[in-house]
């Protein structure tokens, strides 16, 4: 198969249906239940971080990210990250993962949270978060509660509760 070109621009408004059924595909149902999404859920994400990849016109992969409090430091949960499983295996999801974490960083944010693989994500920087010093709000297998710190002291600053920030 040829070279795809992809554009990967911030997520607009009018996007939200097609990543919708993008998750629909890329999670099936039950991540309704998974405590990342109960954490997300009602939370909107942050547009300004939160981008989408695409083919053409065809969304083909998705990155969000949403405020959160780290006990009392404010951070940011990142995901979902989807790509559609046609369209893996190609970087998108990883150009995602680096322009988010960019445009955070650029932001001034200091810390970023997420349930993900860690073989995937510690190319990105994330690492473990150390049993006892943040707990999400539902259950986590802790060897996948992972952080990445965008400025130096940002983790250390985190302890309790991981909560959502509502407005």
């Amino acid at each position: 198969m040829t070279d795809l070109a992809v554009q990967i621009r911030h997520e607009l408004p009018g996007d939200a249906d097609a990543i919708l059924h993008l998750h629909e595909r890329a999670f099936g149902p039950g991540r309704f239940a998974r405590t990342a999404f109960r954490l997300r859920e009602g939370v909107p994400e942050r547009l300004d971080l939160s981008f989408a990849a695409l083919v053409g016109t065809l969304l083909v992969g998705s990155v969000r990210m949403s405020p959160v409090l780290a006990g009392r430091e404010n951070a940011l949960a990142l995901g979902p990250l989807a790509v559609e499983p046609a369209f893996e295996g190609r970087g998108i999801g990883a150009a995602l993962m680096e322009r988010s974490l960019a445009a955070a960083r650029e932001a001034g944010h200091g810390l970023v949270l997420l349930v993900g693989d860690q073989p995937y994500y510690a190319r990105f920087g994330f690492a473990p978060v150390a049993k006892g010093r943040l707990e999400m709000p539902g259950p986590v297998d802790p060897a996948r509660f992972l952080a990445v710190e965008l400025a130096p002291g940002a983790l250390e600053r985190a302890s309790g509760r991981v909560m959502a920030l509502r407005g």
